[in-house]
């Protein structure tokens, strides 16, 4: 596993084409509504009434995710994926056909007539843009997939707001042409993107589309409910735009009156941040170990209060030095502490929003993939226009922008602490995470190919220390439901991580025969509900390191519901001080192998019907090995 890299995801067509025509369409809008304001200032109309488009067009360009989300989330559930790509892309060329003969013959409601266009073209794709990456990424790509597609959005709308300011700047009288050539390219080379991807199976092709928005609006935002932890990661994900759209919103003033910068700087602070987020997009694949890990959510929550903190301490009040370039705020005292902080809330921003993605759509049914994120864009669209009014609102009320920087990492840190509290398996996660990867370097061999991606399957692996589940729950990327003897389930601390990642406890028939008789209904109903769920036949940890034999328990639960079994192996966990080897008081002492590497084996699975205690057992004995 270690040696896959997400960047490989770009010489496949599964993947290479849908992330060109994302990247391309994110550029156009961003070229555009910057192109506009460019005319503005060709035009030379007034501050006041260049101050009056430049807020009305982007309510207008949201105005479509507030109606028509719910309709393109049905869409895109029933149309198959390519196809409704390549008919947005179309209605792209069209759209910036008519922003053309805006910007030619200078005609501003044209123009705005088109921005609403956009709008509901982006609506429509919007959906389809995050659904379909689970139908051609595995789920142990998806975190990399969608680091890339974060990273090429953030990088796309950056450039394109470069281009479309510099459009009339650069180009003069001959601005108006340039512009709607550029839109018009850029559209056009998308939809030939777009009909290079391949087909893509419809979600739910059978679903009756309700053309009410209303009501269907209210539909898809109780679906996206329907599960806690999904239901919060949308909650994040909006949260993420939310602290976006004030920071971005406040450069602009930031950059002159703060910063001491020219107009000009604005770009570098956005560009500090948006390459911030584009490497915290695509470090989330190296740090997760290709699983879908929600424990990088709250280390990105607490980062971004880190540095919105530090960026209110390292400049609380006006710049004492004005007009400066960025050659010259870079080579000025106290600059690079703010450099380091508009990156370092970009790079957490990127450790907050990727898992959540990802965790959206490995917990979503893929019928429902598409209404689910046209929820998250309906959602979206409000967290946006309430930090727009509360940008507004602070500035009307005197706040200074370092002033209201401060408010928004204490914000912040009070909606992370609310999350993480209704849905602790997110604090569990980065807890469990945190520790395994301190501690260790997990080498995985076989799971992507042997692990099921989805389904029920029973898991099978030797105990060797207290840590194991821990370690095999941050190599697996499906979550997984463990089966854990009651005592090890019950030692303090560890047993707040089990219980919120639903352990199953189990006790010996002579020492707690109900619970037992519980624990095996609990693993029944888990594998009938398409889980994975983890068992250690062996019973109780190694006390010599050597393998014990497996008991019949296995045989109990394959009798019930003969699913496909995964033998698995942990190699070199028995050194660790988490193991038996030493006495308790030596299990106190510092690891002797502090980031040891340690080998996660899995092989290919064996039909429940034909498995038994002793196959099992010989199969994690040989991917065991001499490697206790």
């Amino acid at each position: 596993m270690s040696g896959h890299s997400q960047f490989a995801l770009l010489r496949q067509r599964r993947f290479l084409p849908f992330f060109i025509v994302q990247s391309l369409g994110a550029f156009n809008d961003n070229v555009y509504r910057q192109a506009i304001i460019g005319l503005l200032f060709y035009l030379g109309v007034s501050d006041e009434e260049r101050t009056l488009y430049t807020n009305l067009a982007p309510a207008i360009f949201i105005l479509p995710y507030f109606l028509f989300s719910a309709l393109a989330g049905q869409i895109a559930d029933k149309l198959e994926k390519s196809r409704l790509i390549v008919i947005t892309t179309t209605m792209e060329i069209v759209i910036m056909t008519l922003a053309a003969a805006g910007f030619l013959t200078q005609n501003m409601t044209l123009l705005l007539i088109a921005l609403f266009c956009t709008g509901l073209q982006s609506t429509l794709f919007g959906p389809v843009k995050y659904s379909v990456l689970p139908s051609v990424l595995r789920p142990e790509e998806l975190t990399g997939g969608n680091g890339l597609v974060e990273m090429g959005t953030s990088m796309s709308i950056l450039t394109g707001m470069i281009v479309g300011g510099l459009i009339f700047t650069l180009a003069g009288s001959q601005g108006p042409t340039v512009a709607a050539t550029a839109v018009i390219a850029l559209a056009v080379l998308g939809n030939v993107c777009a009909r290079m991807i391949p087909k893509v199976d419809a979600g739910a092709p059978d679903l009756k589309i309700n053309w009410n928005p209303l009501p269907e609006s209210l539909a898809v935002l109780r679906m996206a409910k329907k599960q806690k932890a999904v239901r919060n990661a949308i909650l994040g994900v909006s949260w993420f735009w939310f602290v976006g759209t004030i920071l971005t919103s406040q450069l602009p003033t930031y950059a002159i009156t703060n910063l001491g910068g020219e107009p000009t700087l604005y770009i570098f602070a956005l560009a500090l941040f948006s390459i911030g987020t584009g490497v915290g997009s695509l470090l989330c694949e190296k740090l997760s170990g290709r699983t879908v890990e929600i424990g990088l959510v709250p280390l990105g929550a607490f980062g971004m209060t880190a540095f919105l903190l530090d960026l209110y301490f390292a400049r609380a009040g006006e710049a004492t030095a004005q007009g400066l370039s960025v050659t010259a705020f870079v080579q000025h005292a106290g600059s690079l502490r703010i450099i380091l902080d508009l990156l370092g809330i970009g790079l957490f921003t990127g450790f907050f929003v990727v898992p959540l993605f990802a965790l959206i759509q490995s917990r979503t049914p893929k019928s429902e993939m598409s209404r689910v994120f046209a929820a998250l864009n309906i959602q979206n669209s409000g967290f946006i226009v309430a930090a727009a009014g509360i940008g507004l609102a602070a500035h009307a009320a005197g706040v200074t922008i370092p002033q209201l920087f401060l408010g928004l990492a204490i914000a912040n840190a009070l909606v992370a602490i609310y999350i993480f509290t209704i849905v602790p398996e997110f604090l569990m996660r980065f807890l469990s995470w945190l520790m395994v990867r301190t501690l260790y370097r997990l080498r995985p061999h076989g799971i992507e190919a042997n692990v099921p991606d989805e389904g029920a399957a029973l898991i099978v692996c030797n105990h060797v220390s207290y840590l194991d589940a821990l370690i095999l729950s941050a190599s697996i990327p499906r979550p997984v439901r463990f089966v854990m003897y009651y005592r090890i389930f019950n030692i303090p601390v560890m047993s707040w991580i089990f219980r919120t990642a639903k352990t199953i406890p189990i006790a010996g028939a002579k020492e707690d025969r109900a619970l037992m008789l519980r624990a095996f209904d609990e693993i029944d109903a888990a594998l009938a509900e398409g889980e994975l769920v983890c068992i250690f036949p062996e019973g109780a940890l190694t006390r010599d390191g050597q393998m014990g034999a497996f008991k019949s328990g296995v045989e109990k639960i394959l009798e019930r519901r003969p699913v496909p079994v995964v033998p698995m192996a942990l190699r070199g966990m028995w050194s660790s001080m988490w193991s038996r080897r030493d006495s308790r008081l030596g299990r106190m002492r510092v690891p002797r192998r502090f980031r040891a590497t340690i080998d996660v084996v899995a092989a290919p699975p064996v039909e429940g019907s034909t498995a038994t205690a002793e196959l099992l057992e010989a199969r994690v004995r040989t991917l065991r090995g001499e490697h206790a």
